[in-house]
């Protein structure tokens, strides 16, 4: 029976792949948070806001259909392909900052991306109907199959939990690559000073950390998944 599980009516040994899932999250926000901080604190010589670096990047790149516009919130910052918008938080769009410069270079690199049709891009974009998906109901899924026993329903589970951990690590290269654009274009256009994009580029690190946690924890709930659902299925024989 799966009633009592692979491991019995003792600790679950498997959970703590999830404790080192949450605490590595957890070390990325709290790294990402006291970087910004720090360099949220450094004005740029060239004084202008993100609102301002944002739109000339776009005009350099010849990009005339995207707005930039300001939006609620603390490091809320985006980039919609649906509307065509990069939104700027309260803590980049008005402020002159590196950190501020950085994130908003940042994320006119994802637009850069989008109009240079850069692949990682499009396939994260295809995936993100079918990872919405795998991230609400996969786990469902498997708790349904686990709880009536029925293998093959967790195991469908599992695959369709495995498109969203599929989606987190097409983010990896998506966001490495619009922050290397942002600093590269931070450079050439004589934004910031080198000194400064060495300042911009800590920040950026700090926040593509943030996505490989993210990726990392996925990854150790989905192996998780898989023990719970085979050890289960040893269990029953």
């Amino acid at each position: 029976m799966y009633t009592h599980g692979y491991y019995g009516y003792g600790l679950d040994p498997t959970y703590i792949l999830v404790l080192i899932g949450a605490v590595l999250c957890m070390l990325a926000s709290a790294k990402v948070k006291t970087t910004y901080s720090k360099y949220a604190r450094v004005r740029s010589m060239s004084g202008m806001t993100g609102a301002q670096v944002a739109m000339e990047i776009l005009r350099r790149n010849g990009i005339h259909d995207v707005a930039v516009v300001h939006v609620p919130g603390e490091l809320s910052d985006h980039f919609d392909p649906r509307n065509n918008t990069v939104n700027l938080s309260d803590s980049t769009y008005g402020s002159t900052s590196v950190a501020a410069i950085g994130v908003a270079a940042h994320e006119c690199g994802h637009v850069v991306q989008h109009h240079t049709g850069y692949v990682p891009i499009k396939i994260r974009s295809a995936l993100v109907p079918a990872a919405n998906i795998g991230s609400k109901i996969g786990l469902p899924i498997i708790i349904l199959g686990i709880i009536i026993g029925l293998t093959p329903l967790a195991k469908i589970g599992i695959w369709v939990f495995s498109i969203a951990v599929a989606f987190q690590l097409v983010t990896l290269p998506v966001e490495f690559d619009a922050s290397h654009r942002a600093l590269v274009m931070l450079s050439e256009y004589g934004i910031l000073a080198q000194d400064e994009v060495d300042q911009s580029r800590k920040v950026l690190n700090a926040a593509a950390l943030t996505y490989v946690a993210a990726a990392a924890s996925s990854i150790l709930q989905l192996l998780r998944l898989v023990l719970i659902v085979n050890g289960g299925r040893r269990d029953r024989r």
